[in-house]
């Protein structure tokens, strides 16, 4: 069953899906807000075309997940828009496109990781914690109002020019 999730980069042809699959847990969890309307109806613009990425998982042949990774320049880039529907939930795809990011930011010679959670999401949280991500202050200018937990991965340790 597992050998039937493949991994693909987004194309327009995933647009609607990448929206649906993010407002799904979204408004399961939280209110969508202003900044996730406005990512979520153009990710072009917001991602790709900023230099970011999206991946899609694909569950015989139907998208069943997403995850991107949007480019910050020089903070690095934020893990986001990371979303599974409840009906593939199981599957690890979560696990899966977690796993799927981190190989392609390090391929890319990406430095660091970072995302914004929210700390009433615990098998996230401890998805992210498994992985490498560790907790940091959370700034004040953080775009979304539900966040209040930012953590970090360094795919290459920092040096003193990083700092």
């Amino acid at each position: 069953m597992q050998n039937q999730i493949t991994m693909v980069s987004f194309q327009e042809n995933h647009a609607a899906d990448f929206e649906a699959l993010n407002l799904e847990w979204l408004e399961a969890f939280f209110e969508v807000e202003p900044y996730d309307r406005k990512v979520l109806a153009d990710p072009q613009q917001y991602i790709l075309d900023a230099g970011g990425y999206i991946f899609m998982a694909l569950y015989q042949g139907e998208p069943v997940g997403t995850v991107a990774l949007i480019n910050r320049e020089d903070q690095g880039f934020e893990l986001s828009k990371m979303a599974v529907t409840p009906k593939a939930q199981g599957l690890k795809i979560g696990q899966k496109l977690m796993y799927h990011a981190i190989a392609f930011a390090g391929g890319e010679q990406i430095k660091r990781l970072y995302l914004d959670s929210n700390r009433k999401l615990v098998p996230a949280l401890k998805l992210y914690e498994k992985v490498g991500f560790r907790e940091i202050p959370l700034p004040a200018d953080v775009p979304y109002e539900r966040a209040d937990i930012r953590m970090e991965l360094w795919l290459e340790l920092p040096t003193s020019n990083d700092m």
